[in-house]
Parts: structure tokens; C-alpha cells; sequence
């Protein structure tokens, strides 16, 4: 099962935090959780991180983490 500490903020770099940390903490389960519907979306579109989209397969694993109900 995937969860949030071992598969998806693994993913979020130190700049991606640093650059979102005016929208949320990347770092932060409750936070990430809060605001998953949009962080998906920016990650979807390609809008986030802002350097370059995350590859396909990063993008499933957070829809995976979503569709499972979030889990820590």
C-alpha cells in the first residue's frame, strides 16, 4: 500500500517545499492531506514543482496515495 512517508514525500525535494511553502507545506502530512486535490492538480498539469514536470509515474504514485485514502 503506499503512504505518505515512504512513498509520496519522498518525492517533494527541499526546493519544491521551500517554493510551495507560501501554499503549503510539503513536508507536512495534515498539510499535504488538506490540500491534495490541489497539489494533484498543479502536479498534473505540470505546474508544479517549478522547475520541471514530475514524471508520469511520480504523478500516479500520488493519485495511488489519494484513491487509498491518504494514508500516513
Amino acid at each position: 500500500m503506499v503512504s505518505f512517508e515512504s512513498d509520496v514525500r519522498p518525492l517533494f525535494r527541499p526546493d519544491d517545499a521551500e517554493s510551495m511553502s507560501w501554499a503549503f507545506d510539503l513536508a507536512s502530512y495534515e498539510d499535504v492531506k488538506e490540500n491534495a486535490e490541489a497539489i494533484y492538480e498543479r502536479l498534473a498539469d505540470g505546474s508544479m514543482p517549478c522547475d520541471e514536470p514530475w514524471p508520469d509515474e511520480h504523478v500516479q504514485v500520488f493519485r495511488d496515495w489519494m484513491d487509498a485514502g491518504m494514508p500516513p
